[in-house]
């Protein structure tokens, strides 16, 4: 029986167990064998103690490697059911931007020749919301093939006595009907002018060559080639020429104080937004003409909400009019800059 301890590796050399306190003389003492199964029966437990925590780690263990397989199952489930597509609902189609057709522009450079002085570069607005219509107070009697001899002294007139940096116009318009480029800057692009005190801002100048007061003939292909000019240009920013649009005025010396928001027609006078006879009672008659055909050119049919269409502007109560301000078809000069 002895054999069988010595085999579980738990006795020394003398035969009693490792650790044990009993003397050395107690194990020559012959006592009653007990039987090996009481034995096993005190073994097998504790092995049974020692592997209990080691199985419940290699469950542990075991586990993301489940939560694994069952999400590929899970996916491989949904897979094989693909959701219906959800469809949105398109929104309100944006109404398309009138635009129209841009006219035959003459360049600067015809007319400038020589005569180009040393200018800053050109300013630039955001937009252009808004035309000012004007006439040169020049005669009207000429031959239009000297048009770029007459701008050129305009030019020369304005940059040479007045110290503008440019001529103050945008655009020129001669009684043939042929647009020229005016300031510099771009014929396309929202260029800053010089040509209504107060409001040359997120605008244009259109000048007509010639005098156009009362009972002077203005021509047919003077006043095509504006509104062609004025559907081209307003068109960019898809404004609409019959409407009426709001401005910010930059001086007190025009109609409106400095800072005071005016409603004004998107196709105006010179004299809606200065004291001013310009552009002439002949050609301010026809502006409600040149409006309307500029809408059609822009491909419009119902009339603007709210639009207005006045030849000439009151003055707001409380805006500062200066008395020498008022000659006849000018501007009122600038400051040195050119653009006030």
């Amino acid at each position: 029986m002895a054999e069988v301890f010595e085999a579980a590796g738990s006795q020394g050399p003398s035969g009693a167990a490792a650790g044990s306190q009993e003397p050395p003389g107690a194990a020559e003492t012959p006592g009653p064998p007990q039987p090996p199964a009481s034995r096993k029966a005190s073994w097998a437990p504790s092995r049974i103690r020692r592997r209990g925590p080691g199985v419940l780690l290699v469950l542990l263990g075991c586990l993301p490697a489940l939560v694994a397989v069952l999400t590929l199952v899970l996916c491989a489930r949904g897979a094989e059911r693909p959701e219906a597509v959800r469809l949105d609902r398109p929104g309100p189609a944006r109404a398309p931007a009138h635009r129209a057709a841009r006219p035959r522009i003459v360049p600067r450079s015809v007319w400038l020749g020589t005569a180009q002085r040393t200018q800053p570069p050109p300013r630039y607005d955001d937009k252009v919301v808004a035309v000012f219509l004007h006439h040169t107070d020049s005669p009207s009697a000429y031959d239009c093939a000297d048009a770029p001899r007459i701008i050129q002294h305009l030019y020369a007139g304005q940059t040479g006595d007045r110290r503008w940096d440019d001529i103050g116009y945008n655009f020129l318009v001669d009684r043939c009907g042929t647009i020229y480029e005016g300031r510099a800057g771009g014929v396309d692009r929202p260029v800053t002018g010089a040509h209504t005190l107060g409001f040359n801002h997120r605008t244009a100048g259109i000048a007509a060559l010639g005098t156009f007061t009362a009972g002077v003939p203005v021509p047919r292909a003077m006043t095509d080639a504006i509104a062609a000019l004025t559907a081209w240009k307003l068109g960019l920013a898809d404004v609409d020429p019959r409407a009426s649009v709001r401005l910010v005025s930059s001086s007190s010396h025009s109609r409106y104080r400095t800072g005071a928001t005016a409603t004004l027609p998107a196709v105006a006078g010179h004299n809606a937004g200065f004291m001013t006879s310009c552009p002439g009672a002949a050609l301010a008659a026809r502006l409600p003409e040149i409006r309307e055909q500029a809408a059609r050119l822009q491909g419009r049919t119902a009339h603007p909400s709210g639009s207005m269409h006045p030849s000439r502007t009151a003055v707001p109560s409380g805006t500062a009019v200066p008395g020498g301000a008022a000659a006849h078809g000018r501007t009122a000069p600038p400051p040195p800059t050119g653009t006030p």
